[in-house]
């Protein structure tokens, strides 16, 4: 671990934890590295897992850090598996649900006694909430970081009120294809004309006991224990929908877009180079994009558990 000197030993320390997915850890780097350029020193913490896979995909030196940015790793509880894999999400959400806090408060005795600044707050993903007893025992703040949009975060806080009013899970797998989709649900607030089937998809099931829901519906329950909550969006696109998570949440604040701010907000080159991307980067594309006319090309990104 780097060394301070007395000058930066009173800089504000955010603790970051992304969700182990791909999809979640890019926009919490980039955050990071926000946050890093205002003035906070880092700690950005992996698994055990994805820590290899960075190191594969980027180098052997591609973690090594700044003297203010630095990286730590706790494991996530699953066996061991290739490590070119993309983890089940049930399994992964499950273990690290149960299993990520010793380790995780381990890591904040080891740096509460290394010569980098007093941890001043925990900035974790939305759906790795059992930070916040962390952060309760050391009597600091803690934020959320939701990576959805808020639409998709909306969508989550109503997740409860659907199994209550009966919308969920489905009857039979016939409910699939009937038409039931279809279903209006007017009463959200914030998100008129939303239907059933465009709510996130963890909800098309018919098993009363279905995991991801339950895990749902307890992580945006515990988010209102939180000192804030962070978005990656701005008022513009979602604007009505900020406005009733508002009614629903702790402070929220919008911090978006995050690639349009790193682009305007970090110019530090070092800070730039690292990244996050957990296979190694196929540039061939590039030539083919280059080779087309400016604003000609759609972009579809199916996340990175599809892609």
């Amino acid at each position: 671990m780097c060394s301070i000197n007395a000058e930066n030993s009173d800089k504000p320390h955010a603790v970051c934890l992304p969700y182990p997915a791909q999809g979640h850890i890019s926009p919490m780097l980039k955050l990071a590295k926000i946050l890093n350029h205002k003035g906070f020193h880092i700690t950005f913490v992996n698994t055990e897992h994805n820590q290899k896979r960075l190191l594969k995909s980027r180098g052997p030196h591609s973690l090594n850090g700044l003297p203010s940015f630095r990286f730590e790793t706790i494991p996530d509880g699953l066996p061991p598996c290739d490590p070119d894999a993309t983890q089940d999400i049930s399994s992964l959400c499950k273990s690290t649900t149960t299993t990520c806090l010793g380790p995780f408060k381990e890591l904040l005795a080891k740096l509460k006694i290394t010569n980098v600044p007093r941890v001043s707050c925990i900035v974790s993903d939305g759906s790795m909430s059992f930070t916040l007893s962390a952060a309760q025992d050391l009597g600091i703040p803690q934020v959320l970081f939701w990576t959805p949009s808020a639409c998709g975060l909306l969508c989550y806080m109503y997740y409860r009120d659907l199994v209550e009013k009966g919308y969920i899970p489905l009857k039979d797998e016939s409910y699939l294809t009937n038409g039931y989709l279809d279903t209006s649900l007017d009463w959200i607030p914030g998100m008129k004309g939303i239907r059933l089937r465009d709510l996130p998809s963890f909800l098309r099931t018919t098993n009363p006991e279905e995991y991801m829901i339950k895990l749902i519906i307890q992580e945006t329950q515990r988010s209102k224990n939180a000192s804030a909550i962070i978005i990656n969006t701005f008022e513009t696109l979602e604007g009505e929908v900020v406005e009733s998570l508002q009614k629903l949440l702790p402070p929220i604040y919008v911090v978006g877009p995050l690639n349009l701010l790193m682009e305007h907000v970090v110019d530090d080159k070092n800070l730039e180079g690292l990244g996050s991307n957990l296979w190694k980067e196929e540039t061939k594309c590039l030539d083919w994009l280059d080779s087309k006319k400016p604003n000609s090309v759609v972009y579809v990104n199916l996340g990175a558990s599809l892609s």
